[in-house]
């Protein structure tokens, strides 16, 4: 009897679909059924060979071996998941499986994880695709009832795999060239250069920024604030002089209007709006908003696929919303789900639009219910957040009444505005956090004189650039062009056209990139360049620190995607810039030295030790990028202070462990613990110890990571 073999991208969704399809059969790496057995990858089992693979010279770090361009890209299985690899290539060689159903996650790097084992294991066998946004049992049942032709993801794939060949062409031959000339690990990459490159002109225009002062008028008439129409005033004598002939004057109203309104509810969310909002409000920042979602998407099957750049649904999704109002609007939120309900949902445009979806549309709840319970604090934070905006799209439209006020006196003209809310509808849910009108009713009639009841002068200063939150430096990958000054229109039409630097499903991992490879470092909430990376940009060449450059790569990308260019011409492109761009490196004049060196030796080498600062760590960090050694000075920790509630920093090692606080409050690992026993609120010791682990994963890696980690995390 002939089986489908189904391939899914990690174990938990293939259980889900084995569940879904009634297979029950666990073997070691599958699970097998009458019609279907399914498998599953790790991520990526395979992935581009290390340059050794290609001449075993390329193991060593030498100028004169570069550029390392293959005449043909070759696969290696990643060796810490062989055992899975060779369980997928040994279904994939059985005789009864005829056929084969891709069921990785829908988009441009499932589609790469798939094609890539099938490719390595030489599979030839007919292929459907299981495309779906959401795994519960419903979706996949409903899946599988709509297999597509895997021949209309092939340009998919094509895009991918041109996207992860550049990066490996472009980016590991300009990493090799700036390390190996400067003896200091210093990584290059098409997306990360330019964000980086980004933030130091951010920081340049604040740094150049002059205050100006300014006057602004105001008059308080009637308890209301109207303002002078003029805005800011510079000159400080015609602020006075305008001030002085306002007194004891009565204003004039020269016009009332009033208007009703409509304000429907924001838009759905799609990653980056979520990445933003979670920043916002709780201070996520966009991986740990993204694993979060993950999580709520794999295991818990509460909120569809988060990798999505769209914020609108497709009219098919229509029927299916009464279940997810269902499931989703629980607890303070089922009143709200109820009326819903009893009026019910019809289509609308702010929320319902197909030509705006392409491979997935926008984060909703699934029909899964839900129990809040079972969802970690931040699970849960983030689950409501896109359940209210859910639910929101669906009340009524915010209906007001909107009055203008224009008033004159002594010559100069005023403006107030006032409200009147009409209809809450959704803003009985999602309050906005934009600029509110005041909220009341005063009855000012054309051509009445009302008296002045105080004439205000108030003094103020220009403000400079804010610096880049985690929120706004998303904001600024997706619309680059917003944050350049620049006058080349064609430049700003690439930049709207593409998404971007990077795309939705990458931006996060270029963020903490950054901060792992210590050219960002946080200040509170602020994100500095440091002087690593100032020199990073000096010494890389200047066209890859241009957001143009990249969001021309990325609208070649979509153009392969769309089948419109060959993946082949891209890749040629890419290898004829790299051999350009070790060029510029090696006849480089310019040189890098450490401003953080350390009077601390390296156990290890001998060598100074770097004085660095993570995202939320400080560290001593080897200069040798062949060395590796790193150790932990402190880390930002979620403990408070038990005197200024503000979060300690945790300190030491072993039993010197200690927390302090910029208070100057300090205690010990062990005093804490004593002290949360007393309050009842402490952690277990494996709790503690297994959060202490958790705390320093991330800072034990090695500076010098493998090449398949380089490929893996350094060029998304």
């Amino acid at each position: 009897m002939s089986k489908a073999l189904i391939l899914a991208e990690k174990p938990s969704v293939g259980k889900d679909i084995a569940k879904a399809l009634g297979l029950n059969s666990s073997k070691d790496g599958y699970i097998e059924g009458k019609d279907y057995i399914v498998t599953w990858a790790m991520g990526h089992l395979v992935t581009l060979a290390a340059p050794e693979e290609y001449k075993p010279e390329y193991k060593e770090w030498k100028m004169e071996l570069l550029p390392m361009i293959p005449e043909r890209m070759k696969l290696s299985v990643i060796g810490k998941t062989r055992k899975q690899y060779n369980t997928v290539k040994f279904l994939l060689d059985r005789k009864d499986v005829t056929s084969i159903i891709i069921a990785t996650d829908a988009g441009r790097e499932g589609e790469l994880v798939a094609r890539w084992i099938l490719q390595k294991a030489g599979a030839r066998k007919p292929m459907k695709r299981l495309w779906i946004s959401s795994v519960t049992e419903k979706a996949i049942r409903d899946g599988f009832k709509n297999l597509k032709e895997a021949k209309l993801y092939e340009t998919l794939f094509y895009s991918a795999e041109a996207r992860s060949q550049a990066d490996w062409i472009v980016g590991i031959n300009a990493t090799r060239a700036l390390t190996v000339k400067h003896n200091a690990q210093l990584s290059l990459g098409r997306v990360q250069t330019p964000t980086l490159a980004m933030v130091k002109a951010r920081e340049e225009e604040i740094r150049a920024f002059i205050p100006v002062p300014f006057h602004t008028l105001k008059l308080k008439v009637q308890g209301l604030t109207f303002h002078h129409e003029g805005g800011r005033i510079f000159k400080e004598e015609e602020a006075k002089k305008k001030y002085d002939l306002l007194q004891n004057k009565n204003l004039l109203i020269s016009d009332v209007t009033t208007k009703e309104k409509r304000k429907d509810a924001p838009l759905l969310y799609d990653l980056t709006e979520l990445q933003r909002d979670a920043s916002n409000f709780y201070g996520f920042s966009p991986k740990e908003t993204l694993n979060l979602m993950q999580v709520l998407y794999e295991r818990h099957k509460v909120l569809t696929y988060p990798r999505t750049d769209s914020r609108y649904l497709t009219k098919d999704l229509l029927g299916t919303l009464k279940d997810r109002v269902k499931a989703s609007a629980v607890g303070d939120l089922s009143k709200i789900g109820m009326d819903i309900l009893r009026k019910g949902i019809k289509e609308k445009k702010n929320f319902i639009n197909d030509a705006k979806v392409s491979d997935h549309h926008a984060i909703i709840p699934t029909e899964e219910s839900v129990v809040l319970s079972t969802l970690t604090d931040k699970e849960r934070k983030i689950y409501l957040l896109v359940v209210k905006r859910f639910l929101s799209v669906l009340m009524d439209s915010y209906v007001y009444e909107e009055m203008q006020i224009l008033g004159e006196c002594a010559g100069e003209k005023f403006k107030a505005s006032t409200k009147r809310t009409i209809q809450e509808g959704y803003r009985a849910l999602v309050k906005e956090e934009d600029e509110e009108l005041e909220e009341r009713s005063i009855p000012f009639k054309k051509g009445e004189k009302v008296a002045i009841e105080r004439v205000l002068l108030e003094k103020g200063l220009t403000q400079p650039p804010a610096y880049f939150t985690d929120a706004t430096l998303l904001s600024a990958m997706e619309n680059p062009g917003k944050y350049m000054e620049t006058k080349d229109k064609s430049l700003e039409n690439i930049l709207k056209e593409t998404s971007g630097l990077g795309t939705v499903a990458t931006r996060a991992d270029i963020i903490e990139k950054l901060f792992s490879s210590f050219v960002l470092e946080k200040r509170g909430k602020e994100i500095h360049i440091t002087e690593k990376g100032r020199q990073l940009l000096k010494l890389a060449p200047e066209d890859l620190t241009s957001p143009e450059m990249t969001a021309r790569w990325e609208k070649k990308l979509e153009m392969i995607r769309a089948g419109q260019l060959k993946e082949e011409a891209f890749i040629r492109e890419m290898e004829e810039y790299t051999r350009k761009v070790i060029g510029e490196i090696k006849g480089s004049k310019e040189t890098f030295r450490h401003e953080n060196l350390s009077s601390q030796k390296c156990p290890e080498c001998g060598k100074n030790l770097l004085e660095v600062k993570g995202k939320k760590s400080n560290m001593l960090v080897c200069q040798d990028r062949e060395c590796g050694f790193r150790k932990t000075l402190s880390t930002q920790s979620n403990a408070r202070c038990p005197e200024c509630k503000k979060k300690m920093e945790l300190h030491g090692e072993g039993d010197g462990k200690h927390f302090r606080c910029v208070c100057g409050y300090r205690e010990k690992l062990t005093a804490f613990q004593t002290r949360r026993e007393k309050e009842g609120t402490a952690m277990k010791k494996g709790d503690v110890k297994k959060y202490l682990n958790q705390l320093n994963k991330s800072n034990d890696e090695p500076v010098n990571s493998a090449l398949s980690d380089a490929l893996k995390d350094l060029f998304k």
